[in-house]
């Protein structure tokens, strides 16, 4: 079956919702329904109940009541740094982030040998997870050059048909700190689509100076931008702030990220709702770990002003972070837990983090995915709905993308 490529078949007996069960106008569960779902190439051609009978020559696959779900997205990872697949590590500790570059510049072409097997073994474990794409950030910085680039691009060669990608060339050391301007552009040219940054105040000494750089090297290589921005207080509201002046003049509307954006955990609350509206209006995102303790970060109200907020792995256990697992179910999981949504209407929607907006029902319990037409990338997994997939953080059975198994089995 894993050689299924734009074939024609069906998935049977597959559970889709259908819709929110109401009670005394509350939602109180999710109402399902068994059905049969023809699949033509990377497309979803024909959904009908399995009290039909298949009049079908196609071969036919039993999904023996699975439930379908979108497949998942995994918004920031780093594939080239990584302890992942060789022996246990924790961190060490390190005073500063300056510290931790230090060590990084040491350790970085100790793990390079190793970096494109590492980096298949972390597309394996989130495959098998549910992720059908991922964005990756790719260290460029003059220890590395672009062979960290080199060993990711072979890596998601590897998985070519099975997972989409964008590449974030992110200079760790600093863009302007340690000179990686001319190496960000080299990598925009051999493969790289978004470009990247690090705390253009604490790291780089000059946010005026960093954001214009990295806008004009997303300008003219047509690419986005993705920064990790760390800083709080006023250095973190002036980098976003100018951040978003720049997409507005350079005409990036939906092409910026912000990732962590920790500004907000600790920002007064109408301050923080004003640059919400604002970074909306401009399309810009933020990539979140969710973190828990005190970097509670306010990312219900970032959705509910227009922020397109998206749940990432970060880490997935290196020399900055032991903890990741590059499981994005467990990531809305762990949101859900954090920001009290423990009813049926509000977990099934939190799935929406993970999946880049879509959710088999609306808010509304209109039935929205999956539609004819649609693209046949998906996860079966095993719970009666949205909501009990999430709380629970239900076992994964099989993995599609694109109309093919890319994971896992019958």
């Amino acid at each position: 079956m894993g050689s299924m490529l734009n074939a024609s078949y069906w998935l049977t007996n597959i559970s889709l919702e259908q819709g929110y069960g109401i009670e005394d106008g509350q939602v109180v569960g999710t109402d399902t329904k068994v059905c049969h779902i023809r699949i033509d190439g990377d497309k979803i051609s024909e959904v009908v109940g399995a009290d039909v009978e298949l009049q079908s020559h196609l071969p036919k696959y039993d999904c023996k009541g699975l439930l379908m779900l979108p497949s998942f997205e995994e918004a920031h990872i780093h594939l080239d740094k990584t302890y992942f697949a060789g022996p246990w590590k924790a961190v060490k500790p390190a005073s500063s982030v300056f510290e931790r570059i230090e060590e990084e510049k040491v350790l970085l072409p100790k793990l390079l040998p190793m970096a494109r097997q590492q980096a298949e073994s972390i597309l394996t474990l989130i495959q098998r997870f549910g992720a059908t794409h991922v964005r990756s950030h790719c260290n460029i910085e003059p220890v590395s050059g672009l062979k960290r680039l080199e060993a990711t691009l072979q890596a998601l060669d590897t998985f070519s048909g099975k997972i989409s990608s964008e590449i974030v060339a992110f200079p760790q050391h600093g863009l302007l700190r340690s000179n990686s301007v001319e190496l960000v552009k080299q990598s925009l040219a051999a493969g790289a689509t978004y470009v990247g940054g690090v705390d253009p105040y604490s790291v780089d000494g000059d946010i005026e100076k960093s954001l214009q750089t990295m806008v004009e090297l997303a300008v003219m290589n047509n690419a986005g931008i993705d920064l990790h921005l760390h800083d709080g207080k006023e250095a973190g509201k002036q980098t976003l702030s100018r951040l978003a002046d720049l997409t507005e003049e350079a005409g990036l509307q939906g092409k910026v990220t912000v990732s962590h954006a920790f500004w907000f955990a600790g920002a007064p609350q109408q301050e923080a709702e004003e640059m919400a509206v604002r970074m909306a209006s401009l399309g810009m995102g933020i990539a979140s770990t969710v973190p828990i303790g005190r970097m509670m970060m306010p990312l219900p109200m970032l959705h509910s002003q227009g922020v397109q907020v998206k749940l990432a792995t970060d880490s997935l256990t290196d020399h900055w972070s032991p903890f990741g697992n590059g499981d994005q179910l467990e990531k809305t999981g762990r949101y859900a837990e954090l920001y009290g949504c423990s009813d049926e209407r509000s977990l099934s929607q939190s799935l929406r983090f993970i999946t880049g907006g879509i959710t088999p029902l609306n808010l509304k319990g209109e039935q929205v995915w999956p539609k004819v037409g649609d693209t046949a990338s998906f996860v079966l997994l095993h719970a009666s709905c949205s909501a009990e997939a999430v709380a629970r953080r239900a076992d994964r059975q099989a993995v599609w993308f694109e109309g093919r198994l890319v994971s896992g089995s019958l």
